[in-house]
């Protein structure tokens, strides 16, 4: 008897993005209910989901500025009816947002749909820069990828943007788990004792909680139907976090959870790290914010630290023209660089003042003149007397600063996952 044929399968990739409202709903949810939905009804093998954070400036961010994917593993003749179901899903999808309450950035949901690879520049230029969305959607028309939208293409950049990212082995994990909808809108049973708890006990995970603030992380602070999220180095760090959490009489019982693989944590939103030298005094604006501008290649920039950078933005102020410095931060659409993380790496000396004789500060004897101690009546030549940073203080250790936990962005890679080279 020969041996039969293997049934061919195909690789399918998903991506789903701008179905947030302010009040209502959330893509991640969105997504797991659609998972849900097609391995129910074809029983294929979900391969990986995915969580992709995009520019921070985008003009229409969503609430978590994320879009969702999903690779499925599908036999050849359940392509049909696949897209048969994301179809009448999405069809669905569309008619509960006409219900949603008006905002000023209205959903414009987009699914796209390709069973073959995607160029990755897709991923690239939507988590560094600003993409037209009609030219996206003109791109992956071409490229044959199935696009389910709403009457705008909003969503098109960022559900194509998740089935183009290619993780690499330092790619973090999220699990994020979902509340009862009979709780939605009602104080989530989070206690703060199990946050700190959960590094201690589970130390492969990370960001769950703000230690300067004493406050926990994993817990959105709206009303949408996320519970918690615990991200960490692997997928099964996540996993096992959850179900201690879930043992837990101090913690709500979630309705389901889903584990994703996300670009979250890997400064993928910045180039590079950038030097320069400091040719201005740093200057303060209202709301505590601050800036100055250094010299680095053959241009100026201006480096912009916010009240909410908090260290960074404390460093920033104590520096003088001539200190050496680098730095990581978001090129603005203004062209100013906001500061991510800060270094000084060579401090100029910092005058203290005139010389000092007979205990005294010594005085310029006039215009022109040298300087004179009133006391003895000793001249000398008209100078500034200086200091070097002292080494112990952390101004000068050379040591990269940071926004507080739950200051940074997505994106942004904590200096104690990666030191900064």
């Amino acid at each position: 008897m020969g041996m039969s044929e293997a049934t061919p399968s195909r690789l399918v990739r998903i991506g789903l993005d701008d179905t947030d409202h302010p009040d209502v709903g959330c893509t991640t949810e969105r997504m797991d209910a659609l998972i849900r939905t097609i391995v129910h009804e074809l029983g294929v093998v979900i391969l990986e989901r995915r969580l992709v954070r995009l520019w921070p400036f985008a003009e229409r961010r969503t609430r978590g500025n994320g879009a969702l994917g999903v690779v499925i593993d599908l036999m050849e003749e359940g392509y049909e009816a696949l897209l048969a179901i994301c179809r009448e899903w999405f069809e669905v999808l569309l008619s509960e947002m006409e219900k949603y309450p008006p905002t000023k950035y209205a959903p414009a949901p987009c699914m796209v749909i390709s069973s073959t690879p995607t160029p990755e520049k897709w991923y690239w230029s939507a988590v560094r820069t600003h993409v037209d969305a009609n030219s996206r959607l003109g791109e992956v028309t071409e490229q044959g990828c199935i696009v389910l939208s709403s009457t705008t293409s909003w969503g098109v950049v960022g559900a194509s943007a998740a089935i183009s990212w290619i993780p690499n082995p330092s790619s973090s994990w999220e699990l994020i788990a979902w509340r009862n909808p009979t709780l939605v809108g009602t104080k989530r049973e989070v206690d703060q004792r199990a946050i700190s708890a959960l590094e201690e006990s589970h130390p492969e995970t990370f960001v769950n909680r703000d230690p300067t603030k004493g406050r926990g992380l994993i817990a959105p602070r709206t009303p949408c139907p996320v519970l918690y999220g615990i991200r960490g180095a692997t997928s099964q760090a996540v996993s096992q976090a959850h179900e201690w959490l879930q043992c837990r009489e101090d913690v709500e019982r979630c309705a389901g959870h889903a584990t994703h693989r996300t670009n979250q944590l890997s400064d993928d939103h910045i180039p590079s790290t950038m030097s320069g030298t400091i040719v201005s005094g740093p200057k303060e604006t209202k709301g505590g914010h601050s800036h100055l501008v250094a010299f680095s290649g053959s241009h100026p920039v201006t480096l912009v630290a916010f009240s909410e950078g908090g260290p960074v933005n404390r460093l920033l102020r104590e520096l003088a023209p001539g200190d050496i410095v680098s730095w990581t931060g978001l090129a603005s659409p203004d062209g100013s660089i906001h500061l991510e993380k800060l270094c000084l790496v060579s401090p100029t000396p910092r005058i203290v003042g005139r010389p000092v004789c007979c205990s005294k500060t010594m005085r310029s004897a006039g215009r022109n003149q040298s300087l004179r101690c009133r006391t003895c009546r000793r001249t000398q030549k008209k100078v500034w007397t200086s200091r070097q940073l002292n080494p112990k203080q952390p101004l000068a250790s050379g040591a990269w600063v940071e926004p507080t936990a739950s200051n940074r962005r997505h994106l942004a890679r904590p200096i104690s996952l990666d030191p900064v080279h």
